[in-house]
């Protein structure tokens, strides 16, 4: 028995129908959605000045006791190292105003009744706010 073949063809996908069917889709999709507006919070921001801000720099008082012994009070020698030469400094230099900052700055080699007479000095006025340094190198 002899059975013919038949020629074979490539089989076609008909894609027409498919791109319509999505785009239908596509158009019931945009039409049933609804746009819900969300709930606004009104929020008032504050705006800049308009004029610009300058910082200036606090005023402080700043006291150095060099390894030698004696005081300068912002960076002016006073005549000896007398606890009175210091306190007329000090309220010369503060004008009354006991709430400035009042830095006690010595040298490593100074000696410590220097820096205790000049804090007590400072806390014999009302200076409240005391900060202590040291400086490594002597300054003369």
């Amino acid at each position: 028995m002899k059975l013919s073949l038949r020629q074979r063809t490539d089989p076609e996908v008909n894609l027409t129908s498919l791109i319509d069917v999505v785009f239908l889709l596509l158009i019931f999709f945009m039409v049933s959605t609804s746009f819900v507006k969300q709930s606004q919070i009104s929020i008032s921001l504050p705006e800049a000045q308009s004029t610009p801000v300058v910082d200036e720099a606090p005023e402080r008082i700043d006291i150095l006791i060099t390894a030698s012994g004696s005081y300068l009070v912002n960076g002016r020698e006073l005549i000896n190292n007398r606890a009175e030469t210091i306190r007329n400094a000090l309220q010369r230099v503060a004008a009354g105003r006991n709430d400035l900052p009042l830095t006690i700055s010595a040298d490593a080699n100074a000696r410590h009744q220097d820096v205790v007479t000049a804090m007590d000095v400072a806390g014999r006025l009302g200076f409240t706010k005391i900060g202590i340094a040291t400086v490594n190198d002597p300054v003369e």
